[in-house]
């Protein structure tokens, strides 16, 4: 009886930061088990890229310009996949960065730009996309990616530390207001991955270092996290909102 309870086929799909990394994986993921999935970042010509290569396959893509620091250009993405698709009912808060700078050097700008994609971001999407569900009177759920960096200190990423625990206490607060609206918010907090973002960094000496240390000696690939994107995207997780979901292999706990 449980052979279906992870089917988020039929659904609608916002994905941020989709056009590389972890977001590009988790949308093509997403429409490969029949999801209708709105790719939203700012470089359009990866984001097009990607929406051809899911209806190649038989999927449902759209290819939407995002910024997801400026609200007039996430309502204007929403209402593009409105129009398209319908209100989505699945929003994955994925767009971030980052950046290593020891923290008595820190610069202003760094602080401020990772501040306001990671925490700023995760508000303006969530927040749009909890209101247009409530208008449309259906239910839904919000995923935010943090990072065990919320939890664990780690050299050099003060900012985002700092926005990764941000999330995490967004993630609560959004989870129990937002449950009478029949609106679930979970986040998923990976370990180190192989993405985009940090490949150059495991070349480095520190970055060969941070992979031996770890408990699998290795960084995790991305679609390692499949299995927890499904289910917080799906059915099987109707009893869990305000969780953050750890997927970082025994990462986290190492460091206690």
């Amino acid at each position: 009886m449980t052979d279906n309870i992870f089917s988020v086929k039929g659904r609608v799909a916002l994905v941020s930061g989709a056009s590389s990394g972890l977001g590009e994986h988790i949308a093509e993921m997403l429409a490969d088990n029949g999801v209708a999935v709105v790719c939203a970042a700012r470089r359009m010509d990866l984001l097009e890229s990607l929406a051809d290569r899911i209806k190649a396959k038989g999927g449902k893509a759209l290819a939407v310009a995002m910024d997801v620091t400026d609200r007039a250009s996430v309502k204007a993405g929403f209402d593009v996949a409105e129009k398209e698709f319908g209100t989505p009912d699945i929003v994955v808060c994925n767009a971030g960065a980052t950046g290593r700078q020891p923290f008595i050097e820190m610069e202003e700008d760094n602080w401020d730009h990772v501040l306001n994609v990671n925490v700023k971001g995760v508000f303006n999407l969530a927040q749009e996309g909890a209101q247009r569900l409530v208008a449309a009177g259906k239910p839904g759920n919000i995923i935010n990616i943090s990072s065990i960096c919320a939890v664990s200190s780690f050299m050099g990423l003060t900012h985002y530390s700092a926005s990764k625990g941000a999330v995490n206490q967004l993630t609560a607060v959004m989870g129990h207001e937002l449950a009478e609206h029949g609106i679930r918010v979970n986040a998923l907090a990976p370990g180190f991955l192989h993405t985009d973002l940090v490949a150059d960094y495991y070349e480095t000496p520190a970055g060969q270092a941070d992979l031996a240390n770890l408990p699998l000696k290795r960084a995790g690939k991305l679609s390692e996290l499949d299995g927890a994107i499904l289910l917080l995207a799906s059915d099987a997780a109707s009893y869990m909102s305000g969780s953050v979901v750890t997927a970082d292999a025994a990462h986290s706990v190492r460091l206690g």
